[in-house]
């Protein structure tokens, strides 16, 4: 049995991964799982100080059975539902606190209860006053409280279900992007797409589509955390550097490339991405 991060955590190690320092926030419940998630992150350098204990809440776990380099099936135990009001507000507390030291911020909603629209909302107000970038990957058929963010990074179906457009070719998901970035009031969307790429759409109508680098897909568990870290790692970097929207979304595209061809959750090295980066030119 191999034991991974999964969810957040995940976008978290790969930002961890790739060279960032994390300060992480959110829920595990006082069980061994939430032992050995801590062992985990603390393992790549990851500041825990900010996950908080929920009592009788089973941290999440998702079992999967994988053969042939194909999954099964997928037993999972978790609790969704709404948070105790005090558990949100020192999530919300230590978020505010931590922001001062980090470059930028990452929302990655699993629709567990942690990214509550207060929650959301003052982390991307805060984030935004500081200058920093705000990069959300959503959950749900209601983005509104992503508004003012950076970038949100919806996967096809998730870009269906919040835009109320079919997308089924380049001129669809042009509408449905363009819809979210009107709706949402967000300063981009990048529409991740599958074996079609990504999209990105920003608030001044510049559209720019990118053919997928995978070379073969084994897995694509895990590849929206991927993008959502590379891309938040690559707009703080960005702000230093001078890069546009569109340089970070391909940096976060090549990403997804390298761990869609990896079996399971799977984590992106930097020289991963490195190699990656100089095969394709970028």
């Amino acid at each position: 049995m191999i034991v991974v991060t999964g969810g957040a955590a995940n976008a978290a190690v790969n930002v961890a991964s790739l060279g960032g320092d994390v300060l992480l926030a959110g829920v595990v419940g006082a069980d061994s799982t939430a032992e050995k998630l801590d062992s985990l992150l603390r393992d790549v350098g990851i500041d825990t100080a900010g996950l908080k204990v929920v009592n009788g809440r089973a941290t999440t776990l998702k079992t999967r059975v994988i053969a042939h380099h194909q999954q099964v099936v997928r037993v999972d135990r978790e609790v969704g539902g709404p948070i105790d009001k005090a558990i949100v507000d020192d999530i919300i507390e230590y978020m505010l606190d931590s922001l001062a030291e980090v470059d930028g911020l990452l929302i990655s909603d699993y629709a567990k209860g942690v990214s509550a629209p207060d929650v959301v909302s003052k982390g991307i107000a805060a984030a935004k006053a500081l200058g920093k970038p705000v990069v959300v990957d959503p959950k749900g058929s209601d983005f509104s409280k992503y508004s003012g963010a950076t970038v949100i990074t919806p996967n096809h179906s998730e870009a269906v279900e919040a835009s109320g457009v079919e997308i089924s070719d380049d001129a669809s998901v042009v509408l449905a992007g363009e819809t979210l970035v009107r709706e949402v009031g967000c300063d981009a969307v990048l529409i991740t797409r599958g074996e079609n790429g990504m999209s990105l759409f920003d608030e001044d109508g510049l559209v720019t589509h990118l053919p997928t680098f995978a070379r073969a897909v084994y897995d694509v568990t895990g590849a929206g955390d991927t993008v959502a870290g590379t891309l938040a790692l690559a707009l703080a970097l960005a702000l230093a550097t001078g890069a546009k929207f569109a340089d970070c979304a391909r940096i976060a595209n090549i990403a997804a490339g390298v761990v869609v061809g990896k079996v399971g959750t799977a984590v992106l090295t930097a020289e991963e991405l490195q190699s990656s980066l100089g095969r394709s030119g970028t």
